[in-house]
């Protein structure tokens, strides 16, 4: 699951790499199932499922066929995880919300205020926490195989209409759209502001008609949500960092010889490495904040002001996984923070 650097080169030479798929019989029929579009130059999510498409049916030499289905065509991403679990589909990018559904304790990953850089993120999910959950979350569902943790991209900001939140008093009675997750409701309490769980499909429509004032995700997809027609501040609060989680059924894995396997295994960790690139590239270019600078009101935290909002929101996460989640999970947390520190250089 260790994955490299992302060369620029992977992305660009892999998203439309001609594949021999069309000309060879398949044996098998990989289904991939997520809910973003379908522009691998657009979200992190496609750019994934592109690239792992292109390598599998390139190197099994056509043996296995991957089709995607992308914009929720088969249902929601909550749906999508048991059509993976009953074997109607064979594969799907799960965000933690929708895998909270079935394996509570993902939502450990929504320590907050976690993360000092990307890189530290790559070297957590990448490592023996990575490692560990991944097995807990195979052993648990029991019908599953976990191929890694695909960026989602990058770190969460918040948006809203209301006013510019540079420190953590001017978070108050500012309703925040929050996923359906008592975590994320947790976090924003604690920052003052009202959170507001609300399905993604209703976000945009709830922000236009001021149902509610904002909304918090990474930039990306804030960009191509096009979330700045309808907001007017955007505060880069790094606050969560919420990855993916890759899932295949378990049942075609073990139906797959160890080449096709390891093939397998090779797409999934350029997968990843395609996610964070592209993440990376986006955050940095007009599609990304560059281009959301142009149209909204950009702030950052300084410090002093990162560590308030820090002290205010750790603790009750913390103690939220204790009064929650079970001791397996309070374990995975103890690890997360442990490799952490290592990440973040405070070890």
């Amino acid at each position: 699951m260790k994955t490299r650097n992302l060369a620029l080169g992977l992305l660009a030479g892999t998203l439309f790499g001609a594949s021999i798929a069309s000309t060879a019989m398949a044996d098998a029929v990989l289904k991939f199932g997520h809910d973003t579009k379908a522009d691998p130059y657009d979200n992190p999510a496609h750019a994934c499922a592109a690239v792992f498409a292109n390598i599998v049916e390139a190197d099994t030499n056509g043996s296995i066929k991957v089709e995607i289905f992308p914009t929720a065509q088969l249902g929601t991403a909550t749906e999508h995880v048991q059509l993976v679990r009953d074997g109607v589909i064979q594969a799907t990018l799960s965000s933690t919300g929708p895998l909270a559904s079935y394996y509570p304790r993902i939502d450990v990953l929504n320590l907050p205020f976690a993360f000092d850089s990307n890189a530290a993120t790559y070297e957590v999910f990448d490592g023996p926490f990575g490692e560990a959950l991944a097995s807990d979350i195979e052993d648990t569902l029991g019908d599953v195989v976990v191929l890694g943790f695909p960026d989602t991209g990058g770190f969460f900001a918040v948006t809203n209409s209301r006013r510019k939140i540079e420190k953590l008093a001017d978070f108050e009675n500012v309703r925040i759209r929050t996923m359906t997750l008592p975590s994320h409701q947790t976090i924003v309490q604690a920052l003052g502001a009202e959170a507001y769980p609300l399905p993604w499909g209703e976000v945009y429509s709830a922000l236009q008609t001021k149902v509610i004032d904002g909304q918090m995700n990474p930039i990306p997809i804030i960009a191509f949500s096009n979330f700045s027609e309808v907001q007017q501040y955007l505060t880069l609060t790094n606050h969560l960092f919420s990855p993916y989680t890759f899932i295949l059924n378990k049942s075609f894995w073990d139906g797959l010889e160890p080449g096709q396997q390891r093939i397998l295994g090779y797409a999934a960790t350029s997968c990843i490495a395609a996610s964070r690139g592209l993440s990376r590239i986006i955050e940095a270019s007009d599609r990304g904040l560059a281009g959301l600078k142009k149209e909204m009101e950009v702030t950052a935290f300084t410090a002093d002001e990162r560590a308030a909002m820090k002290a205010a929101t750790q603790p009750a996460f913390e103690a939220h996984v204790e009064a929650n989640l079970d001791q397996k999970a309070g374990e995975l947390l103890s690890l997360m923070k442990e490799r952490l520190e290592r990440a973040n250089g405070t070890h």
